[in-house]
């Protein structure tokens, strides 16, 4: 496993998890899930050029300036077969993305960033949940991205929901569940409820990611990642870090 993109390979997740290989599931064919990329023939994945580590901070300002390309109606990053073929072969995504599902919230369109620059999470209210935890920490721990943003957005339905605080069918209710404690944070304040929660809450996954990951904490601690929020204006386009 000496090939891995990102920081630590098999065992050091293993032991930034405080679990033994014992533990680990491992697949009917005998090898691990994140061992799929180092299965590309030797000679695909040296034709890719690896590219240089983005540092969290010219991660970030990648992403802001790609947004506001996006805004200005001047995009840059449009699909091509070579890229395609490129990323094909291996990823090397220098951000992660912790989005709502919302479909005005397509990340690498509001960003301007193309196949294989993203790594993206999306799930109705950009709730940290375990599954979505487990998906960051192998990004940024193997894949190796310095940057994880979490991102909400204007009239989230999601965060209307938990201000609203209505029963809900099926289980939708779940992830309205985990945005409450951000609606809490923030009730009897001025302003739209609504608005306030959506800020709130992207904050207070900020702090869950921060918090309920070995992982991602490990890796905060020695400089290697660095987790912000952004809210995004459904009206404008306009993605502004408020995290």
């Amino acid at each position: 496993m000496g090939r891995m993109n990102g920081f630590v390979g098999r065992r050091n997740v293993l032991k930034l998890a405080g679990i033994g290989s014992a533990g680990l599931a491992v697949s009917a064919a005998g090898g691990f899930l994140w061992g799929a990329q180092e299965a590309v023939t030797p000679q695909l994945a040296e034709a890719q050029t690896k590219p240089q580590p983005v540092s969290p901070d010219a991660a970030l300002q990648r992403i802001l300036e790609g947004n506001k390309r996006f805004v200005a109606e001047k995009r840059q990053n449009l699909s091509t077969r070579s890229r395609l073929l490129e990323t094909a072969v291996a990823q090397f995504p220098f951000a992660s993305i912790l989005s709502c599902a919302d479909s005005r919230v397509p990340s690498e369109i509001i960003m301007d960033q193309g196949l294989g620059d993203l790594f993206v999470v999306r799930l109705a209210g950009n709730v940290a949940s375990e599954s979505c935890i487990g998906s960051l920490e192998f990004a940024t721990a193997v894949l190796g991205t310095q940057l994880l943003m979490v991102v909400g957005h204007e009239r989230c339905g999601a965060v209307a929901a938990a201000v609203k605080g209505d029963p809900l069918p099926g289980r939708i209710g779940i992830f309205v569940e985990e945005i409450k404690p951000a609606v809490r944070s923030v009730q009897g304040k001025p302003g739209d409820p609504v608005e306030n929660a959506v800020v709130a809450n992207v904050k207070y996954q900020v702090n869950t990611l921060k918090e309920g990951s070995s992982i991602l904490s490990s890796l905060l601690a020695e400089g290697k990642l660095n987790i912000v929020g952004a809210r995004y204006d459904l009206d404008t386009g306009e993605l502004t870090v408020v995290a």
